[in-house]
């Protein structure tokens, strides 16, 4: 699991990427919670989603946003830290000219700034939130959401309470042309304390079968 610093917009960003054997290999970026709550890239949730990746022979990255671990810059309320995201894809994408396909995940503040970047990339076949923020901050921008993905939260989960959640996926499955799965890992609080084994078997589970899914032509 190589260290890594790349450019971004506010200075060097530090991350971890493990590189796939297949130079055809898909990729995913994996973003964290919240910088001014302790959150970083060696988070366990953010750590566990990299190795379920790296696992299922994507090259993976997932690194510390501005102000965060060695990474220059300081925290920008969410938009230096959208830009960063978009310099993080662009260092995998250019590292992996023969990608086929490209995924996001996030877990919280990342869950946020993750839907934000899908946004902006068409090329992103597929996203995981974990425990998106909806009460805390403003998802307006998925208008429509333009990939298909799973949103999977805590039923204990006090900062994102399951119904706030429960208002973004419900606004995203009335779309048309992408499925937006949903999962409540039971008995979870929001940092899913003893509870990061069943979520990670979910997210597994769903990668697989939407990875199954896309091998055969289905839709996003």
């Amino acid at each position: 699991m190589p260290e890594v610093f790349f450019n971004g917009p506010a200075g060097r960003l530090e991350g971890r990427y493990q590189p796939a054997k297949d130079p055809n290999a898909p990729i995913a970026v994996v973003l964290h919670p919240h910088p001014e709550f302790g959150g970083t890239m060696n988070n366990q949730i953010v750590y566990n989603l990299f190795y379920m990746f790296a696992k299922r022979g994507f090259s993976v990255l997932r690194f510390n946003s501005r102000g965060v671990g060695r990474s220059q810059g300081s925290f920008d309320h969410g938009v230096g830290e959208l830009s960063d995201a978009a310099a993080a894809l662009d260092w995998l994408q250019t590292l992996n000219k023969e990608s086929p396909g490209v995924w996001i995940a996030g877990f919280s503040f990342g869950a946020w700034i993750g839907m934000q970047l899908l946004m902006r990339r068409p090329e992103v076949e597929g996203f995981i939130s974990v425990a998106p923020p909806e009460n805390l901050y403003d998802f307006a921008f998925l208008a429509p959401c333009p990939s298909s993905g799973l949103i999977i939260h805590g039923e204990k989960d006090r900062v994102a309470p399951p119904e706030a959640v429960q208002k973004l996926v419900d606004k995203l499955q009335q779309q048309k042309g992408i499925t937006v799965e949903q999962k409540i890992v039971e008995g979870a609080n929001h940092f899913f304390e003893d509870r990061i084994d069943p979520l990670i078997e979910e997210c597994a589970e769903y990668l697989d079968r939407r990875r199954e899914e896309i091998a055969q032509g289905g839709g996003r």
